[in-house]
């Protein structure tokens, strides 16, 4: 057999026929070097030209160019005791608010004012204001304030209705998520007549659900249809992580357009009544009863006029329901909270229609509402 390095170069000599091969590659790596640096892929690319802006999105940004001067962003403030002395403002929240008149009014949420010891407003150019405290209707999650602002000219934000919006029609949101001032998102109404619970407890009624991106920090803001008119102000989220899930709801404008004014006038709203108490929703559950009860009546109120009678003890002690109020004006009630509901849309000085329950007949009587001191 062969020997098995018999075709084997000597040792001194296995390398030598790599040398020309070696040296040629270092010859030419620089020029592979020049060639890669100088090859046309490494240039610019040249522009193609976009072309005209398609209607919808200048609309877009014209609503947004138009609009966006109204809004604020708004930082709540809360003392903290720093020292054996010394007392501090430090930040307690943040969200956003509109510019509502050429006065100075802004509007905002209530829950995001709530609890501050005072708060500062700052406007499209940065500008930063403090604010003073106007009034607030909690239970329509609805504050204004109202800053005083040397030497600038405020844009008031243009007022739409909200009773005549259409599923589907395009809304956008202008505000302040997560502190990123002056931030745009665009959706639709998705549905209508919707129902919230406020910081009170109480239902805000009528309230407009959009998919328009809606997070903390945005409360507080115009929600504007395509005319870049107000028709709500953002109020809260549906959502399991705290940020947009695609469902955000608005407080309607008609009902901050029969609020804020009142805010303005009185620092609170100036309800309606009818000079009666009613009994508690459970009371009135437990009772059997559906409707809204009436415990007792004010002597001289509208009600007393209009001969409701109250819930009382017979002589033997048993007890006798008072009038249940089932429907009023267009409302049916099956609650309290329907019957305030009802007021709520009306103003003292107005004829309100009632259809009642006594002893199980059913009656027909007006109440001349008054005003709630």
């Amino acid at each position: 057999m062969a020997d098995a390095d018999a075709f084997a170069p000597p040792p001194g000599q296995r390398i030598r026929p790599f040398l020309p091969l070696l040296f040629a590659a270092l010859l030419l790596f620089p020029a592979c070097r020049r060639l890669q640096t100088r090859s046309p892929a490494a240039q610019p690319r040249p522009v193609t030209a976009r072309g005209d802006l398609a209607a919808d999105e200048r609309a877009t940004i014209d609503l947004f160019r138009e609009s966006s001067p109204s809004v604020v962003f708004i930082t709540s403030l809360a003392r903290r005791r720093g020292g054996l002395f010394r007392i501090a403002e430090i930040p307690r929240g943040e969200g956003s608010g509109f510019v509502w008149d050429a006065e100075g009014h802004v509007v905002t949420n209530f829950h995001v004012i709530q609890g501050a010891s005072s708060a500062r407003v700052t406007l499209a150019d940065g500008s930063n204001w403090a604010a003073s405290f106007v009034g607030a209707a909690p239970d329509r999650d609805l504050a204004v304030l109202r800053i005083f602002p040397a030497g600038k000219t405020l844009k008031p934000i243009l007022v739409g209705t909200s009773k005549d919006l259409l599923v589907g029609q395009k809304v956008f949101a202008i505000g302040n998520p997560f502190g990123l001032d002056q931030s745009l998102s665009t959706g639709v109404v998705s549905a209508l007549g919707r129902s919230i619970e406020s910081v009170t407890g109480r239902q805000i009624e009528g309230v407009v659900q959009t998919d328009a991106a809606i997070n903390p920090g945005n409360s507080g803001g115009p929600l504007l249809d395509s005319a870049g008119r107000l028709i709500g102000v953002n109020t809260a989220i549906a959502s399991t992580s705290g940020s947009s899930a695609g469902i955000g709801f608005a407080v309607p404008v008609d009902t901050v357009n029969q609020i804020v004014p009142q805010l303005i006038r009185h620092g609170r709203v100036i309800r309606p009544q009818l000079g009666v108490t009613l009994a508690d929703d459970a009371v009135a559950a437990r009772l059997g009863v559906e409707g809204a009860l009436i415990l007792s009546v004010s002597p001289g109120s509208g009600g007393a006029e209009a001969g409701l009678l109250g819930t009382m003890r017979d002589d033997s002690g048993a007890l006798v329901l008072g009038d249940i109020v089932t429907r009023a004006g267009e409302r049916q009630v099956r609650s309290s909270d329907d019957l305030i509901a009802a007021l709520e849309e009306r103003k003292p000085g107005d004829t309100l229609p009632l259809v009642i329950l006594r002893d199980g007949e059913e009656r027909r009587v007006e109440v001349t509402l008054s005003a709630a001191p």
